[in-house]
């Protein structure tokens, strides 16, 4: 049985996407960056840190699952208004799949207030269908 374009989410000709670093999904309203054993290990190694360190450092148990610490005000520990990100290349699957979460792309209402949101969204590189539901498969997946 062929696929027809009913059975192809409204993004079939894929979307584009370009990290403008901006910070705008780094600050602002508090919230949490989800991150498990190996982004710990990662960010922890990146930043030259024992593990545990690093842990105490830096992450917080929210209920059953850890998440990043926030600076006064809901801003992610590691964004510097300056800098940016200072963990960038090692920065979490959660902020490495941003825009392409399942909550922002199930319809184009949902995709066009990301894009009121994020600079980055909408301009630059072209990510095929394809390639946007893998990275939005890999959000569940940590």
């Amino acid at each position: 049985m062929n696929r027809t374009e009913s059975d192809s989410p409204w993004y079939r000709d894929g979307l584009p996407f370009e990290c403008t670093r901006c910070g705008a999904c780094c600050t602002g309203a508090p919230g949490y960056v989800w991150v498990g054993a190996e982004e710990i290990a990662r960010l922890a190694a990146f930043r030259g840190e024992a593990g545990d360190r690093f842990t105490r450092r830096y992450v917080r148990l929210v209920r059953d699952r850890y998440s990043l610490i926030e600076k006064p005000g809901g801003d992610c520990v590691f964004w510097d208004r300056r800098a940016g990100c200072t963990v960038y290349p090692a920065r979490p699957v959660q902020c490495q799949t941003w825009p392409f979460w399942p909550e922002n792309i199930a319809t184009p209402e949902d995709w066009w207030r990301v894009r009121g949101a994020c600079p980055g969204s909408g301009q630059g590189q072209w990510f095929s269908m394809e390639e946007i539901r893998a990275t939005a498969a890999r959000v569940h997946t940590q």
